[in-house]
């Protein structure tokens, strides 16, 4: 049986914490900013966590 291929959408977005968590950025930070709030803007930036749910299917996807 052929070797199981890592998803390469998931690749470029998803990164393993130490932890095991998964990291993720934020969405609605890349184009019509000129709308939303310098803070809003500033939280975007942050990075943050995958959520439990959709945990299982991610790293399926990363092949972990």
């Amino acid at each position: 049986m052929p070797k199981m291929k890592t998803k390469a959408g998931a690749k470029k977005r998803f990164k393993l914490t130490g932890s095991g968590k998964l990291k993720r950025k934020h969405a609605f930070k890349s184009h019509i900013l000129t709308k939303k709030g310098t803070k809003q803007k500033r939280n975007l930036t942050k990075t943050g966590l995958v959520h439990e749910a959709d945990m299982n299917n991610i790293k399926h996807q990363l092949g972990i």
